[in-house]
């Protein structure tokens, strides 16, 4: 009686089903090594926890009477909260959309007329426009004035002149409750 051969070759079949196995294994610890060596570098990218602490600022808004203004700091940026006066207001709504440069209606502007909140950084380059201190100037229109390179903003925070391209920037910004609005 003969003796099977020990190193007879396997089927085809069994060979293949064997080497397509090793493959898909192979492939997938790969895949998985790669995504876990690539990890830390795309955790890199989230923004840090300090970062993520400052997302939004909440601002008592009840001590600040008509016609005054005060800067918050928001995400590293001054961020301008002015309790508008009537006046301030009319001016704003009454501005002819056709002469701006950027126009936007001061309605688009705001959740609520009496109070604008912008970031205060000029649109040129970044500085920050005076005319949130009562002796500060407010330039032509009543608004910012950004002694830099002289781009006047009106009460809406609307470029009206100088080399500024862009009106200053509204934040997200909700009313939490009649004393508090939350940046961010």
């Amino acid at each position: 009686m003969a003796e099977p051969a020990h190193n007879a070759q396997p089927s085809s079949v069994d060979g293949q089903t064997r080497r397509d196995f090793l493959l898909y294994a192979t492939s997938a610890v790969g895949v998985a090594g790669t995504a876990i060596a690539l990890w830390p570098f795309v955790h890199s990218m989230n923004p840090a926890a300090d970062t993520l602490a400052l997302s939004t600022t909440d601002v008592d808004i009840s001590a600040i009477k008509p016609g005054q203004a005060v800067t918050v700091i928001w995400q590293g940026r001054p961020v301008f909260v002015r309790h508008r006066t009537p006046e301030e207001i009319t001016a704003a709504d009454q501005t002819a959309i056709g002469e701006l440069r950027d126009p936007q209606k001061d309605a688009d502007r705001v959740k609520k007329p009496e109070w604008l909140i912008l970031v205060g950084s000029c649109t040129h380059l970044g500085c920050v426009p005076l005319g949130q201190k009562p002796a500060d100037p407010k330039g032509e229109f009543g608004g910012w004035f950004c002694p830099c390179h002289g781009s006047h903003y009106d009460t809406s925070g609307r470029i009206r002149k100088g080399p500024a391209p862009r009106n200053l920037a509204v934040p997200p910004y909700q009313f939490t409750n009649d004393t508090t609005v939350r940046i961010g």
